[in-house]
């Protein structure tokens, strides 16, 4: 799905589909109570950064559930994809949230800081040269708490994918998921590859949360 010449019909119905995907599995609801809603006020208003937002589900989901506990957060959700940016402009509208083309590296020259920095399965994208550069990059961005969500490979984690993700046909997850997860890296070896002062955290289902905590949070 990465590719420029992937068929776009798939394309938006993979972006769809993910957001069916990571309400199942990826955890953020617990990551949000226990690790960004301490971290959100009533009368001071937060910021949030999500860094490859794909198609746009996850940075929703978490204004929506911040908005419905009655706390202030204004969420920047990037993706360098044009087509993904397109597909969670268009899909989604929620008070709180602005989606824009952009890397990483751009905000970061630009000279904006947030509160709190977050991304979704974009670990596994990066070779582990390329690791370093971007939790710079992120952590550059951040004055409170990064949280860097990603799969953790074990077979457990690929049979179970591939038993399960029949039904999830006319797109682009099953091969992109199996693909995903030979991918990602285990705990052992996230760990020796993240720079000093980061900390994993395992979570369940086959999860490891890269985590920055450089503040209180709040700007």
């Amino acid at each position: 799905m990465d590719l420029p010449g992937c068929d776009p019909v798939r394309l938006d119905r993979t972006y769809a589909q993910f957001a069916l995907v990571n309400r199942a599995v990826s955890g953020w609801r617990g990551i949000y109570l226990r690790r960004l809603r301490p971290l959100l006020s009533h009368s001071t208003p937060a910021t949030l950064l999500d860094i490859g937002c794909g198609g746009g589900d996850v940075p929703v989901m978490i204004a929506r559930w911040a908005a419905r506990d009655g706390l202030r957060l204004e969420i920047t959700a990037i993706d360098p994809d044009p087509r993904a940016s397109r597909f969670a402009a268009a899909r989604h509208q929620a008070e709180g949230v602005s989606f824009r083309q952009a890397m990483a590296a751009e905000l970061a020259s630009e000279g904006l800081s947030f509160d709190l920095v977050v991304s979704n399965h974009v670990l596994h994208h990066l070779a582990e040269d390329e690791l370093p550069a971007f939790l710079a990059e992120s952590a550059a961005l951040c004055h409170g708490r990064v949280i860097h969500n990603d799969l953790r490979r074990s077979p457990a984690a690929y049979g179970l994918f591939f038993a399960s993700s029949w039904p999830f046909t006319g797109s682009y997850i099953r091969p992109d998921g199996l693909t995903s997860i030979r991918r990602s890296y285990t705990t052992a070896e996230l760990r020796a590859a993240a720079p000093p002062g980061w900390t994993i955290r395992c979570q369940a289902p086959f999860r490891n949360l890269l985590i920055l905590d450089k503040g209180s949070g709040r700007g």
